[in-house]
């Protein structure tokens, strides 16, 4: 007799090839039409399905496990982060979580380091000025669109996993020198490799780098890490990229620091209050914003299908899954 395939419930459209995939193996719900599932859908899905496969958009709050049905035993989210799941209530319930990590390392690098091009070379400014003059400009001019260059800048990146070690080595040979504030150093090897400093206080290191590159996750502890006071550390010349979360930044506090000429400028990748983007940001010329493109690569998006996959078929197999999700080392 054919065991049966348990129900998963995917609340986003997914590449084909993993959707195709996922169809061959369970028994699948997925989402044609690819819109944002409701609370209601939300709670629908999860009081049926075996197993749910979320993304970073959906809320998965102790309110919403509280309707779990007695079959869901497994959260596979498909996605590096999990700040929007409440995971310490779902391991009380004996629910597992899973995610995606190592796989976007990459792709959110190559972002980060487009956007620490993109900003103090003023790219974006120079396309958006020839399309909205219809390709008519002044000519070549000695002090015209004037930037900043990157080689001998210091760049101080937040948070040095994966990520913040992928835009080091990004950055190095572009002349940056690498300073980085992380909850512990990093290993020996990997800091005679970049030539890396460590500051173990955050308010220490902001003064004394011109591009500031946010790269940790979002936690209870770095909820707003950058807010005005830190912000006001900064130089008048120093931008920031963020290509992390959103709110680590507090954002009105950075608007008004732009606003106020006492930052350069800011290349952003993601906001506080997604999808909404603050009009004012949108408005000021030294500002290079982007729709949570980090991540937006065909073969990144795959890989992420194919370890939801795995992390399923793991634990339907009655095997501890590669890339469980424990609260006490988030």
């Amino acid at each position: 007799m054919t065991a049966k395939k348990p129900l998963v419930i995917v609340t986003r459209k997914l590449p084909a090839p993993i959707e195709a995939r996922m169809g061959e193996l369970f028994d699948v719900r997925l989402n044609g039409d690819d819109h944002p599932f409701s609370a209601a859908e939300l709670a629908a899905a999860i009081r049926e399905a075996d197993v749910l496969v979320p993304t970073v958009t959906d809320r998965i709050d102790a309110r919403l496990l509280s309707q779990a049905g007695e079959n869901l035993r497994l959260i596979a989210q498909f996605g590096t982060g999990v700040d929007n799941i409440d995971v310490e209530t779902a391991r009380r319930r004996g629910i597992t979580v899973t995610n995606t990590p190592g796989v976007l390392t990459e792709d959110t690098a190559d972002m980060t380091m487009g956007l620490l091009l993109a900003v103090p070379r003023r790219l974006a400014e120079g396309s958006r000025y020839l399309r909205e003059h219809e390709g008519q400009w002044p000519g070549w001019s000695p002090t015209w669109m004037l930037g900043r260059r990157l080689t001998g800048k210091r760049l101080g990146i937040i948070g040095m996993g994966r990520i913040g070690q992928a835009v080091a080595r990004r950055a190095k040979p572009f002349g940056l020198e690498i300073h980085y504030h992380n909850r512990k150093p990093a290993n020996a090897v990997i800091e005679q490799e970049l030539e890396a400093r460590f500051w173990e206080n955050l308010d220490d290191m902001l003064p004394k780098v011109d591009i500031v590159s946010v790269n940790c996750p979002l936690t209870p502890q770095t909820f707003h890490l950058l807010d005005t006071r830190r912000l006001k550390l900064l130089k008048p010349e120093a931008y920031i990229v963020n290509t992390a979360r959103g709110e680590i930044i507090d954002e009105n506090a950075l608007i008004r620091a732009l606003e106020a000429g006492e930052l350069a400028g800011a290349g952003l990748d993601v906001f506080e209050h997604e999808p909404t983007v603050n009009p004012r940001l949108l408005k000021l010329p030294n500002v290079v914003s982007l729709p949570h493109m980090g991540s937006a690569t065909i073969e990144g998006r795959v890989e992420m299908g194919g370890k939801v996959i795995v992390n399923i078929k793991t634990f339907m197999d009655g095997h501890r899954p590669p890339d469980r999700v424990i609260p006490a080392i988030m």
